[in-house]
């Protein structure tokens, strides 16, 4: 990756800054330093999305910044164009943003007001809803849908959950039932469901915060899906805290001062976001620390879905 990280530099004006690896997991995240600015450098994981679809990401995040969403800034490089592309990789830079991550999986929340930050994150991801739904989008914009097909049909965004293979022949019952009765719930209510673009991986690795304030960084999940999936995808990671009850209203009490959300239908998509992740791995089973996060991924989505199923 040297060789491309370098040719990126001469094309965003930087040839002498200095730079580090700072994140190796979907895309390759470099750190780079010039004398005045950080800058984050991305270099994209190949076949995830396609050009028009990353040029579209850094076109919705310039706007949601514009609006007072906390965002990352999308940096042009010289001939004034977002992406690029080097020897097959799409690359692209963003501002650095200050601050830490929430929190890890490994090490929980990291912030003394626990409650009172996730009132402040479910106002920004209220936000972010409110700035795209009245976003004019450019008629090329594309991004991925996390509809009822991208949740629950035959080629799921994140695979085919009931498919896993380390799956005993009780789960993969207990997810083929659960398939057949959330496609049939979600068809009967996604007309009545607040649709639009949404994040789809808010994280606690993904919220930045300095204080009392946050930013949204990490839009690869990000397109088209019901809000109540990002309201459970916050949730599901944050579901083993012991204040977990506490959390919930916070979020919940926060997105509601900037807009309205009714949650009649939580159940389901906490359950649904629990199957992606059982999805998701089954294609990384050859990955550091992969068995333990799908023996998790199974538990977590098993506890929900029994919940859901009743």
């Amino acid at each position: 990756m040297t060789l491309i990280v370098e040719k990126a530099l001469t094309l965003w004006g930087m040839n002498d800054a200095e730079w580090s690896l700072v994140a190796a997991r979907e895309n390759h995240v470099y750190r780079v330093q010039t004398d005045t600015r950080n800058f984050a450098l991305r270099l994209h994981r190949q076949g995830m999305h396609s050009d028009a679809a990353l040029r579209s990401e850094l076109l919705w995040i310039a706007e949601l910044g514009t609006n007072g969403v906390g965002v990352p800034t999308p940096v042009p490089a010289t001939d004034g164009s977002y992406l690029h592309l080097l020897d097959g990789v799409q690359v692209d830079m963003l501002d650095w943003l200050p601050g830490r991550p929430l929190g890890s999986t490994g090490t929980g929340i990291d912030h003394d007001d626990r409650t009172g930050i996730f009132r402040t994150l479910g106002r920004e991801m209220a936000k972010l809803h409110e700035v795209s739904d009245a976003w004019t989008r450019p008629d090329e914009f594309a991004r991925w849908s996390w509809d009822r097909a991208g949740l629950l049909g035959d080629a799921p965004l994140w695979g085919r959950f009931w498919e896993n293979p380390t799956l005993s022949d009780e789960d993969r019952a207990l997810l083929t039932a659960f398939r057949k009765a959330a496609n049939s719930h979600l068809q009967e209510i996604e007309n009545q469901l607040d649709y639009g673009l949404i994040h789809a991986d808010l994280v606690r690795e993904n919220v930045m915060v300095q204080g009392d304030k946050l930013w949204l960084i990490d839009f690869d999940d990000a397109g088209f899906g019901f809000r109540l999936f990002d309201i459970a995808t916050t949730l599901l990671k944050n579901l083993r805290e012991p204040d977990y009850g506490a959390l919930q209203v916070a979020l919940l009490e926060g997105y509601r001062i900037e807009r309205v959300l009714d949650t009649e239908h939580l159940d389901l998509f906490m359950a649904l976001r629990a199957v992606t992740y059982v999805g998701w791995i089954s294609s990384r089973m050859d990955e550091d620390g992969s068995q333990v996060r799908n023996t998790r991924f199974i538990e977590t989505a098993r506890e929900l879905l029994k919940h859901y199923l009743g």
